[in-house]
């Protein structure tokens, strides 16, 4: 079912502390593999669309892309009882925001996380105040999401990654509903150069400050056995490092509620993808390709809501 608001599904997740896996798509193949997974596993589940795969879908046009995403996931999600939510990643700019809006995802994000404090709070709040009067939830993030590194100072760890007491301000002066804030993560497939590492105290502080769902970026975990199979048939994915199980376990605990993971999806489609390219080089069917890659996607998500505590959640 498609819920009204994505805050449905992470108001449950902070009142019993389980986490909540966003997942981002491009493509129907996507859907599928994580809406199948969301039934075998009956786990609440949240879509997650970027500027960018609203631009893919409209081919060019993110308006017109907004509304087919939006189509898309509406229709899967009327079709099975478990929660679906759609959500705007990284919404960078007014436009995306209000092009999603009206297109009926049940969440945005507006990510002015670049811009000074005081800024990022004027913007927040106006999108706060545009998406609450449609009945939408709204995120948004607080920091730099770079990763921490052993070789970084405290001084400069300290510029880059959230501020608990602002955080507690930001919330107060915009009543956004879910936070992102900066921890230590980063986006891709090469997060870490060492060890992986958030800041947990940094964490407690935040959730302790705010109370209200918060949310991880960069949480994917960067699956050795897919990687490795990428690189068997012909990818190049060298060094890369993600967010082990037991730290997103760990983080959930000190407060996160929404894990956002792209990266794994992405390692694992091609990984299939790759490998039934090279072992079927006459055939000509699409879907003879993609239905492994959506297999693939739906063992990876599945995985995950084990891991994040939303399996069995509805």
């Amino acid at each position: 079912m498609y819920v009204k608001s994505t805050k449905d599904i992470l108001d449950k997740a902070n009142a019993e502390y389980y986490g909540v896996g966003a997942f981002n798509i491009n493509s129907l193949e996507f859907l599928a593999g994580i809406i199948s997974a969301a039934v075998i596993k009956r786990s609440p589940v949240i879509i997650q669309a970027s500027e960018g795969a609203m631009s893919y879908a409209g081919n060019g046009d993110f308006r017109k892309g907004a509304k087919v995403l939006a189509d898309m996931v509406r229709r899967y999600a009327d079709n099975i009882s478990v929660p679906v939510a759609l959500h705007l990643d990284h919404g960078h700019d007014l436009d995306h925001v209000l092009a999603a809006i009206r297109a009926g995802f049940t969440s945005v994000m507006i990510d002015a996380s670049a811009k000074p404090f005081k800024e990022n709070v004027e913007i927040t709040s106006e999108v706060v105040r545009i998406a609450h009067a449609a009945e939408i939830s709204v995120e948004a993030e607080l920091g730099k999401l770079v990763g921490v590194e052993d070789n970084v100072s405290v001084a400069e760890r300290d510029a880059t990654l959230v501020d608990p007491d602002e955080a507690k301000i930001f919330v107060e002066k915009t009543g956004v509903d879910f936070l992102a804030p900066a921890i230590g993560t980063s986006h891709g497939a090469f997060k870490f150069k060492g060890e992986a590492k958030l800041d947990f105290e940094r964490l407690r502080k935040v959730k302790q400050l705010t109370k209200i769902p918060l949310v991880l970026h960069g949480a994917s975990s960067v699956l050795e056995a897919d990687v490795e199979k990428a690189n068997s048939y012909g990818a190049k994915i060298e060094g890369a490092k993600g967010v082990p199980f037991d730290i997103l376990k760990e983080a959930i605990k000190y407060g996160i509620n929404k894990i956002n993971t792209d990266t794994d999806l992405r390692i694992a489609f091609i990984a299939e993808l790759r490998k039934s390219l090279h072992e079927k080089p006459s055939d000509i069917d699409p879907r003879d390709f993609f239905k492994p890659a959506i297999e693939a996607v739906k063992n990876v998500v599945a995985q995950r809501m084990d891991i994040l505590g939303s399996s069995n959640k509805v």
